[in-house]
């Protein structure tokens, strides 16, 4: 069998980005930015206003209590009618640029105003409530890189750039298939010896979560020809992930319904629990995975290697989840030879994170992943006693509960 890296680095070696497309601003949320942003614009372009208060020269008040003169008013969006002299100030509000002279704002619940003079008590320092030309961005700065994945931040910052569109990194269609006679397809209730197909929607929605598109392929039987049909119906799409069928049954013809559409076979058996039987190939320039039934199984294994996969196809740098170090809260071990994925809640503590297991571990029960923050990594044959530390992969954002 080969290690997770082993067989990591051989799927990555094999898989290539896509190609780009231009979308437009908000379409590009979630998309892997293909080049990197130059800014052309200066922002803000001009000093300007941090509080509600009073535009001034900071040489005007040297002496405390001093009396200015109030000579205008500037709002947001609008231009300073002049220039500020000695002795002189003018209302000014948050976002609304400094006229030339001034050099400060003092906020005005720290000023006494009356008509058209206003009592600073203080001295103000040179700078206090300003925002300088270019504190956020100067023309020209690389602002963004090629491979970075576009969030919420970067929607605005891209729109406060100019730029109504992007080229993006395109997102990769990925076939999803779920084989086996015992799948009752939703919409379907289960009859007989019958289960519910879980695992088309639960590859479906990480697919949807990792970037991609997903394209249902359905549940096909336990036969070969039915195998081989759905899969070469998938071959329109860029990637075809199908899952069940590929141990080493009577019944697990996944493999064989792969050959029979001519894919070449890299890589089968990984050394990890849950998941060892795996299967990749390429099938005309494209990926194909066989991951296996069992509902956790099958999502842990598209996590470990089919995200990644679908990362890179689509121009992204980063393809690995963030990972901490956190406190085991209860003893968890890892009996047997191949290394554990299992799944773990956290919990913050003063000094980090705690993590303990989601409950039972068997590859069948999906509550575990429902109730997973992230992933214990253990070695084989590992035990990790209470209060030691775990390599965690975080499948989620982490919130500090109320305790």
């Amino acid at each position: 069998m080969l290690t997770v890296e082993q067989a990591l680095d051989e799927i990555l070696s094999r898989v290539r980005p896509l190609g780009t497309e231009r979308v437009e601003v908000l379409g590009a949320l979630g998309r892997i930015l293909a080049e990197p942003i130059v800014s052309r614009r200066v922002i803000p372009p001009w000093p300007n206003s941090s509080m509600d208060g009073y535009a001034l020269r900071a040489d005007d008040t040297r002496e405390d209590g001093v009396e200015l003169t109030v000579v205008g008013r500037v709002a947001a969006g609008a231009l300073p009618a002049r220039a500020l002299r000695l002795g002189e100030a003018m209302r000014i509000f948050t976002g609304a640029p400094l006229p030339d002279g001034a050099d400060a704002v003092v906020p005005q619940e720290d000023v006494t105003a009356e008509g058209d003079r206003v009592r600073v008590p203080a001295r103000v320092e040179r700078g206090a409530f300003v925002r300088p030309v270019g504190e956020d961005v100067r023309a020209g700065d690389v602002v963004l890189e090629a491979g970075h994945r576009v969030g919420p931040a970067e929607v605005g910052l891209l729109a406060t750039l100019g730029y109504a569109r992007v080229v993006v990194g395109r997102r990769p269609r990925v076939a999803v298939l779920s084989t086996g006679d015992e799948l009752a397809d939703l919409g379907r209730e289960p009859e007989g010896g019958q289960v519910p197909n879980t695992n088309t929607y639960s590859l479906m929605a990480q697919v949807l979560e990792a970037g991609g598109e997903p394209v249902n392929l359905g549940v096909a039987r336990d036969d070969v020809d039915a195998i081989e049909g759905r899969v070469r119906w998938g071959m329109a799409a860029d990637v075809v992930v199908s899952s069940a069928g590929v141990s080493v049954g009577e019944l697990d013809l996944v493999r064989e319904a792969l050959v029979r559409c001519g894919a070449e076979l890299h890589l089968w058996q990984v050394s990890m629990r849950p998941g060892k039987p795996i299967t990749f190939g390429s099938l005309r320039g494209r990926p194909v995975f066989g991951l296996p039934g069992n509902p956790v199984s099958a999502m842990v294994t598209f996590e470990v290697f089919v995200r990644p996969a679908l990362l890179q196809m689509a121009g992204a740098r980063a393809l690995d989840r963030p990972r901490i170090r956190a406190r085991a809260l209860a003893a968890i071990a890892n009996p047997g030879p191949r290394r554990g994925y299992l799944r773990v809640t956290l919990a913050p503590e003063a000094s980090g994170w705690g993590a303990r297991l989601t409950g039972d571990q068997g590859s069948a029960i999906l509550r575990s992943m429902v109730a997973a923050d992230g992933l214990a990594v253990l070695e084989g044959d590992t035990r990790v006693p209470a209060g030691g530390a775990l390599d965690v992969i975080v499948l989620r954002p982490l919130e500090v509960r109320a305790r």
